[in-house]
Order: structure tokens, then sequence, then C-alpha cells
């Protein structure tokens, strides 16, 4: 049974939790857009800001420190990188190889971005059914002429629901390997691969079993989707929003 992972929805009364999840949406793309310029004063502020709501909608901090986890081996590929190609103030050198003051700092404001945009997603998948989530995406998608909203609603809803399942077998596959003692092994290229391809191939078991499912109890796109209405505090929020990513962006 998939446990309760930071990648699950969380039901609540929070401010979050009770905003329309197009506007979340809308919110979720601002927000990630204005991060990716700013510096360390502005996500200082919109981490502290979106920290709180996180809290508010019990998405503990033992949680989040739990989903970086994942990504720490991405950041710290991400940090090394810019820590040797940005050019300035060398603090340590070996030979060919020089990390700079400049180049930590890039990295560092890079990873912060980063850890932020994924904060954003986790918010919107914590405090959003993801039944909602189809509904919104199908209603931004009716307009555009050619695009089965339908469909593609159906598989941003169905990946929704597998992240949870794909962390669990991520945890499990871990577990049996630990119990195998492969960990213990040097080599991290054998460490990955036992990983990766008992990981994937378990993934694309329950894929095909969800599909055959999913066929066997002739499931339709034609669905009653979750009727979806905005209200006094969903306009607040959206002129908070805008107010916050002008401030941002003045700062900067």
């Amino acid at each position: 049974m998939t446990e309760l992972t930071a990648f699950g929805y969380r039901s609540g009364t929070s401010v979050l939790h009770g905003l329309d999840v197009r506007f979340k949406l809308v919110f979720l793309v601002m927000i990630s857009l204005v991060s990716l310029k700013a510096q360390a004063l502005e996500l200082a502020v919109l981490t502290c800001t979106l920290f709180v709501l996180m809290i508010n909608a019990g998405v503990t901090a033992k949680s989040i420190v739990g989903l970086l986890r994942y990504v720490f081996f991405l950041l710290m590929l991400v940090f090394i990188a810019r820590a040797l190609s940005t050019s300035g103030s060398p603090v340590f050198t070996f030979k060919a190889i020089s990390v700079t003051r400049e180049g930590i700092y890039v990295g560092s404001i890079i990873c912060w971005r980063l850890v932020l945009v994924i904060m954003i997603g986790l918010s919107m998948v914590a405090t959003t059914r993801s039944s909602e989530i189809r509904a919104a995406v199908e209603w931004f998608l009716r307009p555009f002429p050619f695009i089965p909203e339908k469909r593609v609603s159906i598989m941003m809803s169905l990946i929704m629901r597998f992240i949870p399942v794909i962390f669990d077998q991520a945890k499990i596959t871990v577990d049996a390997q630990r119990a195998r003692g492969i960990e213990n092994r040097k080599n991290p290229a054998y460490r990955l691969k036992k990983l990766a391809l008992p990981l994937m191939r378990r993934t694309f078991e329950r894929a095909d079993k969800l599909a055959n499912a999913m066929e066997a109890r002739c499931y339709t796109e034609n669905r009653t989707d979750p009727e979806l209405s905005s209200k006094r505090r969903d306009w607040i929020a959206l002129f908070l929003v805008i107010g916050l990513c002008l401030i941002v962006i003045a700062i900067d």
C-alpha cells in the first residue's frame, strides 16, 4: 500500500485548500517564472511566504526535506558545474580546476531557485485533488482548437496519481538493496544501475496493469468533472500574488 508522501493530496481547510484550482495553476506559473530571475533577497521573501503557506496546509518540514533528498544529487551536480565554470576570484585551485567565489554564489542561487520551484509544485499537489487538476487543465485547453483537452487532462491526472506510487516503489527498491548489501558497493554506477532498472521495470508493470484495468472497466474520456467556481478570496489572492511578483521584480 502506498504510503502518504509529500507528493500526495492532504485534505484540509487551509488558505491553499480553499483556492480555486485554476487560480492555483496561474499562481504556480507566475511565481515559478519570477523565481527564475530572483536573487537572494527576493528568493528569501518568496521562500518564507511559501513555507508559511505550506505549513498552514499541513505539509511538514520533514516531508519537504524528505522530498528534496531525492533531488539532492541533481542539485549537487548543478552547484558543482556552476562553481567550476563561473569565472571570478578563485577560492580553491587544483591544477586546471578552479572554484570561484562567484561560482559558489551563482550555483547556490540556481539551486535555491530549483528548490523553490519544487516547493511550489509540492504545495499545488498537496492541496489539490487530481480530479480538480484534470478539470482545470481541460478548462484552460478548451478554447484551443485541435487539442484533445480531455485526453491531455486525463494524462495529467494519471501523472499526479502515479508520482506517489513511484516514490513508494523507489523506497521498496532501496530497502531491498540495503537488505542485500548493495549500498556497500563502492562503484556508484553499479548501485545506480541496481536501483534504476528494477524501479523502471516495476513502474512500467504498474502502468500496464493500470491501463488494462481502465480498459476492462470501459474507461471513457466523457466523465463528469468537478464544478469549478471562483470566489472573492480567489481574486483577492490573485491581486496579492501579482503584488508580490511586482515587489520581487522591483527589488531585482
